[in-house]
This record gives structure tokens, C-alpha cells and sequence, in this order.
């Protein structure tokens, strides 16, 4: 039992905290529990496939590995920058941490402790089902794969913290969220970006990260050989990892603890921007009822951390299959691909961003008794919901317009229909909630959501049908 107040009891602390932000609900623990289930057996057929091949740490694995590993940890380090802005803006928990008769710095590297571990286990649940069978079941060696996650998790929260302090000193209080959110998006789809970029180099070895990687003998040879080594049980790289990790870990926590008690108390603050208008108050105000109400539900979505960030991060994600298929502009094969993710990506994104417009208005009541038209009010909130999702359907669009300019022109309109009629069923079907409610999922009604996701396969799929007969 520990002693309340303790370092490991402040941690175990965090971790309830986490267990009890779970998800509820039977019918989401019968799901992860059946994937969990079917991810793990098939952890264990390969296992028992690979039980009499030995696995050596030949040098030829170890750009792979080293590649890996680069992926991970800037997943790793996008999660933890992510939690880091839990703490630090969201949730407020640290006030009575920093009130009780306990050293500040305990109290931090408690909360580091805390990320780490959630770091680990997202990870855990992602490696350990299909690696741990093979390590137990004749190749103990890869057990060092384990140790190393968790020496990679520890290095990912303080980079991840560090990170995070470092754009809120940059950037100050009142922008501080918002950069560190687009950050967190930028960060998470760096490594993919930069495989699709290195992978238009047309030198043979060099194609591909990977590719680049082996070419260099990066992972191989020296110090970059250490994930490798570790990854099959190798004591003394395990060892110098283990240090460096401990030591990025305990510099972040006890250096930067007056920064991260700065930037906390920061985050508390609701400052607001006192610049007058270029126009004076005239400028606060437009010609129409409908251009007012555009401007501002695009002002409140923009102004929104976690929205920026998560379109953000499905443009990057985007942003290679465009890529790809510039890249292939002679080959039709991708354009009905790009034609169903423009419609299916841009319908899905205009339903949320319509709901999140038009159900969680932060003053309905205002509405509803102003001498307007509710109907013109409406309209307007769908059109600057459809104006932020337009990128995803043109970006796709301009791709699939060096194969076929015609099956291009027929992805926009469709994907202009499919957004108008999602925002539509939000608009008949939405539920009023808060806007936080948009961050955890939970959006409008069922039927609401399995109509408008019906809606969008039906019109991706018929556009990319159309777009493969146009770019035959």
C-alpha cells in the first residue's frame, strides 16, 4: 500500500482518473473486446507459424526497425502533446494538486508519469497482441520489443511536454492552445508526409523512407542501430536507451517545472482581444442577416483548438493519397479511389461541422425570439459548415483532373450534394448539445449519424462508379 501523497500513489492516481474517462457502456466494451480478441488469436496463429523459423538480428532489419520506430514515437509524441494540453487547459485538477502540502515538482512528474502510462497503453493495445505471442511462444529475445516501448513512451511524454511549453512560450497565452493543438495535428502527420515526399525521388534504393534509410545504413551501423538492437534483447542497448530515456524524462519534469506552473497558470485565463475594428464598430456589422450569421459561426469554428486540429489532421492524412495520385495521373486506377474519399471525407466533415453549427449554438434562446428568419439563419450556418469542408473535395478534385476533367467536375457536384443533404438530415435530426460534445464523438442522434453516414457511401460509391467510366 502506498503512502498517500506519494509519487506512485499520485500516479495510480492518474491512471483512475484515466480508467474512469473511458467510454461506457456495454455495447462499446463487447466490440474492443471482440477486436482485442480476434487481434490477439491472430497474434497467436502467426506465433505458432513462426514457432520453428529462427528470427535472428540480422543488419538488414534494422532500417525497418529504425523506421518504425520513428513512426511511433512521433505518434507517440502527438499523443502525449495532446494530453499535455488536457493538463495543462482542459482538465483543472492541478489546482488542488498544487494547494496540498506536497512539493510542486512531485506533482508534475506525477502528471508526466500519468501521460507516459497512457502513452504506453494506447501503444500496448496496438503492439503487444500480435508481438507478444511470437516472443513467448520461441523467440524470447523479442521481449526486449516490450522494454523498449516503454522507453520510448517515457521519451515521447517529456518530448511531447516539452514541445508543448515551448509553443505556449512562443506563441503566449492567448494563442497558446490553438498553436499547440495544430502543432499535435502537424506533428502526427510529419512522418506519412515525408514518406510521400522522399517516395518521389526516382534513385532506385533511395525510394521511399525506408528505402532512404537502407540506402544510408541508417538503423544499421552506430548509434542508430540501438532501437534495433534493443527490439531483440540486446542488454547494453536497452541499458543506453534506458539512461537517455530517464534522463529526458527527470530534465523535463525539474527543469521546466516554473515554465509548466507558468504556462498552467495561464491556462486559466480568458483573455480576449481589445483591437478595435479597422472600420470602427461599423466593421462588427454586415449588409445582410445572412452574411452576419456566416461570419459569425465561421469566426466561432475557427476559433475552436480541438476543431482546427482535427480538420487539420484529416487534410495531412489527405494530403498523400493527393500526392499519389498526381503522381500517377497517367493511370485511371486511383481516380475512383479519390473520387469516394472526396465525397465521403467532405459529406461526413459538412455533417459535423453543420451539427455542431446549428445544434450546439451557444444561445438558442437569442434565436428564437429575435424578429428574423429562422429559415435564412439556418441557411447560413450550413453554407460556412460547407465552406470548411470544401478543401477535402477540391484537393481530391485536382488530382483526379489530370486523369479525367470530367469525372473531376462530377466529384465536386456530388460532393457538394452529398455535404448539402448530411447538413440537411443534421438539420432535421440533430439533437441540441454542447459544443464539447463534437471532441468526444457523441454528435447528434443515431439515426441521425448512420443516415448521414448511408448518405455518403451511397454518393461516393456512384461517384467513384461514374469517375471509373469516365477515365476509361
Amino acid at each position: 500500500m502506498t503512502r498517500p501523497g506519494s509519487l506512485p500513489w499520485l500516479v495510480a492516481h492518474e491512471m483512475r482518473l484515466a480508467w474512469r474517462g473511458r467510454p461506457r457502456g456495454w455495447g462499446s466494451l463487447i466490440v474492443v473486446g471482440v477486436l482485442l480478441g480476434a487481434y490477439l488469436l491472430g497474434g497467436i496463429a502467426v506465433a505458432v507459424a513462426l514457432a520453428g523459423t529462427p528470427l535472428h538480428p540480422v543488419p538488414a532489419l534494422g532500417p525497418g526497425i529504425f523506421g518504425a520506430t520513428v513512426l511511433l514515437v512521433s505518434l507517440m509524441t502527438t499523443q502525449a502533446m495532446l494530453a499535455s494540453q488536457q493538463t495543462l487547459y482542459g482538465t483543472r485538477d492541478l489546482d488542488l494538486m498544487l494547494t496540498a502540502p506536497l512539493p510542486p515538482r512531485r506533482a508534475i512528474l506525477a502528471k508526466l508519469l500519468g501521460i507516459a502510462a497512457s502513452v504506453v497503453v494506447t501503444a500496448a493495445l496496438l503492439l503487444l497482441p500480435a508481438l507478444l505471442p511470437i516472443a513467448l511462444i520461441g523467440h524470447p529475445r523479442l521481449l526486449g520489443a516490450v522494454a523498449l516501448l516503454a522507453i520510448l513512451a517515457a521519451a515521447a511524454a517529456a518530448i511531447g511536454l516539452a514541445l508543448t511549453l515551448a509553443i505556449a512560450r512562443l506563441a503566449g497565452p492567448r494563442a497558446a492552445r490553438t498553436a499547440g493543438q495544430i502543432a499535435a495535428a502537424v506533428m502526427g502527420g510529419a512522418f506519412f508526409l515525408t514518406t510521400q515526399i522522399v517516395g518521389h525521388q526516382k534513385d532506385g534504393a533511395a525510394r521511399g523512407l525506408f528505402g532512404w534509410f537502407e540506402a544510408h545504413r541508417i538503423g544499421a551501423d552506430g548509434w542508430s542501430a540501438l532501437p534495433f538492437r534493443a527490439a531483440f534483447g540486446d542488454g547494453t542497448a536497452l541499458s543506453l536507451m534506458s539512461l537517455v530515456s530517464i534522463a529526458l524524462f527527470v530534465a523535463v519534469g525539474v527543469v521546466l517545472e516554473r515554465q509548466f506552473l507558468s504556462t498552467y497558470a495561464d491556462g486559466g485565463m480568458h483573455l480576449s482581444r481589445r483591437r478595435r475594428p479597422a472600420r470602427g464598430l461599423a466593421g462588427l456589422f454586415h449588409a445582410s442577416l445572412g452574411r452576419t450569421i456566416f461570419a459569425k459561426e465561421w469566426r466561432l469554428l475557427a476559433r475552436d483548438p480541438a476543431l482546427i486540429a482535427q480538420i487539420l489532421m484529416r487534410l495531412i492524412y489527405m494530403l498523400p493519397i493527393v500526392f499519389v495520385g498526381l503522381r500517377h495521373g497517367g493511370g485511371g486506377s486511383l481516380a475512383p479511389m479519390l473520387a469516394f474519399a472526396a465525397v465521403l471525407i467532405a459529406s461526413q466533415l459538412a455533417g459535423s461541422l453543420a451539427w455542431l453549427a446549428l445544434s450546439a449554438e451557444d444561445a438558442p434562446e437569442l434565436l428564437a425570439v429575435a424578429p428574423i428568419d429562422i429559415r435564412l439563419v439556418r441557411r447560413a450556418k450550413l453554407t460556412a459548415a460547407l465552406a470548411i469542408a470544401a478543401p477535402f473535395a477540391i484537393l481530391p478534385a485536382l488530382a483526379i483532373a489530370s486523369m479525367t476533367v470530367a469525372g473531376a467536375l462530377v466529384t465536386l457536384v456530388m460532393a457538394a450534394l452529398a455535404s448539402i443533404a448530411t447538413g440537411a438530415i443534421e438539420l432535421a435530426m440533430g439533437k441540441p448539445a454542447s459544443r464539447t460534445s463534437f471532441a468526444r464523438r457523441q454528435k447528434g442522434s443515431l439515426a441521425a449519424s448512420l443516415l448521414t453516414l448511408l448518405v455518403a457511401i451511397v454518393c461516393g460509391g456512384g461517384t467513384a462508379a461514374a469517375v471509373f467510366f469516365l477515365v476509361r
